[in-house]
């Protein structure tokens, strides 16, 4: 395979998969953070990595270090609560250093753009929500889909569903995993025994790279190849047998927890907008890109036996 510049921005779980993909593939890997270090998902950047600092919504300062390369990654993550302010300038500078580079242009998205749905989503669902977030979101993309019909700049979109990370913000991150490891139940903000489908960061990773190299991806949005839905419950009893602990039960955390907290926890504040996500059914069809684009996802288990590393040392 011949090596290519690809630029990635955000080091964040999915840019540090992409970074690590891209790396592996023996690509050269511009890696932007507003600190120019790896972060610490990538504490040590492998070969082929260049860690750079830069300012995601800087046009000028981005399209300098795209030039030469093949992709440009969008795998920033702003702070939850700030999406509305800075979410617009960091799209607008991405298009523009992706225009003028001549750089394809894939972004890591996610389901939020759909609001509250009665049934499996795909990738033609109507973009219908009318919260904040949601709407933000579909305006990068109505942004992007029109430069790039406009003959401006090639790009793509990867969707993905909720992420089995070692965050304290996952929904069975920090709050749950640490917990039933030493045979204590953990809380969720949602309802235990609704049907969710979970993305592997991994997929998200290889997704993104796929849709950079693809032509035929150009100009769509797809959802990221994930195994059939599953109840948080569920996973969790599949998280307990694997790592040889007897199964607990997840608790639903009260509402009025969660309204306590939201004056001290500026994130919490933002949950009743995608609240919808976790009590009821939330079903991502991710057929498109396993029939047109060939892409699978990894195998369930070890997207459990990933997730109880991030927690666990040694084999899960």
């Amino acid at each position: 395979m011949d090596s290519h510049l690809h630029v990635v921005i955000g080091a964040g779980p999915v840019g540090s998969a992409v970074t690590r993909l891209l790396a592996e593939q023996g690509h050269q890997v511009r890696l932007i953070t507003r600190a120019g270090s790896p972060g610490p998902d990538l504490p040590t950047a492998p070969g082929h990595v260049q860690a750079v600092a830069a300012d995601a919504a800087d046009a000028e300062r981005l399209t300098e270090l795209a030039r030469g390369a093949e992709a440009v990654y969008n795998c920033a993550s702003p702070p939850y609560h700030q999406w509305p302010q800075l979410w617009p300038p960091i799209a607008a500078a991405l298009l523009t250093a992706a225009e003028r580079t001549g750089a394809v242009l894939v972004t890591a998205g996610n389901l939020y753009g759909y609001g509250p749905v009665d049934g499996p989503m795909t990738e033609s669902t109507p973009l219908a929500a009318t919260g904040t977030k949601g709407r933000v979101r579909n305006q990068m993309w109505r942004d992007a889909l029109a430069a790039h019909e406009a003959g401006r700049v090639r790009i793509a979109e990867a969707r993905g569903s909720d992420y089995l990370i070692a965050t304290a913000n996952s929904q069975l991150g920090d709050r749950v995993v640490p917990k039933l490891l030493s045979g204590r139940a953990g809380s969720i903000l949602g309802d235990p025994g609704a049907t969710h489908t979970w993305t592997a960061t991994t997929d998200m990773a290889r997704t993104l790279v796929h849709l950079a190299a693809d032509e035929r991806a150009w100009g769509r949005a797809w959802h990221v190849p994930s195994h059939d839905p599953r109840t948080p419950q569920q996973v969790v009893d599949e998280l307990c047998d694997l790592a040889g602990v007897r199964r607990v039960r997840v608790r639903r955390m009260p509402p009025v927890l969660l309204t306590l907290a939201q004056p001290f926890m500026p994130v919490l504040r933002e949950m009743p907008e995608v609240l919808h996500q976790h009590t009821r059914p939330w079903v991502m069809d991710s057929t498109a890109a396993r029939t047109e684009l060939g892409l699978q996802p990894t195998p369930w288990e070890q997207i459990l036996r990933d997730h109880l590393a991030q927690y666990r040392p040694g084999p899960a």
